[in-house]
């Protein structure tokens, strides 16, 4: 593993632990060369994913990004960063678990969208108002009272 800090791609392991969760191996690292910690996470990956946007373009799946993207919406709420990582860690393994190896992006904003409106409200609202792309205040009323329960 290369040291992030000066390049040296001599590191040791000085510590490795299943995260929280089981779903990945945390190693504390240090780097002989400059001194520095580093924490890696090794993670299973059952297959190579590949999205397919809207618009017809191909990508590999980048679980940081799908994380990034509910990291977002979540920021500033009351939910813990593992509670995220459990929520990431068992979308992805909903993915690879599919029998396809090419994912629509549209199936997988559906699938942040149901976690999200699970997990907190605000932040489903928050991820709609962009995965729906909202223009204009009424989109969000509109969207909101589809939440509301029937009165």
């Amino acid at each position: 593993m290369r040291c992030p800090f000066c390049g040296n791609e001599d590191t040791q392991v000085k510590d490795s632990r299943p995260t929280e969760d089981n779903s990945a191996i945390r190693r504390r690292r240090f780097c002989p060369s400059c001194g520095a910690r580093f924490t890696t996470f090794e993670r299973v990956q059952l297959r190579e994913l590949t999205v397919v946007k809207s618009a017809g373009q191909r990508e590999p799946f980048d679980r940081d990004k799908l994380l990034r993207s509910m990291r977002i919406a979540l920021r500033k709420r009351p939910i813990d960063a593992d509670r995220i990582d459990r929520v990431v860690n068992s979308l992805v393994r909903q993915l690879e678990s599919s029998g396809e190896s090419e994912i629509p992006s549209k199936q997988i904003g559906e699938m942040i969208m149901a976690a999200l409106q699970t997990l907190d409200q605000v932040a489903y609202i928050r991820y709609a108002s962009v995965y729906k792309d909202f223009r204009e205040a009424s989109d969000f009323n509109e969207f909101v009272e589809q939440l509301a329960p029937d009165a």
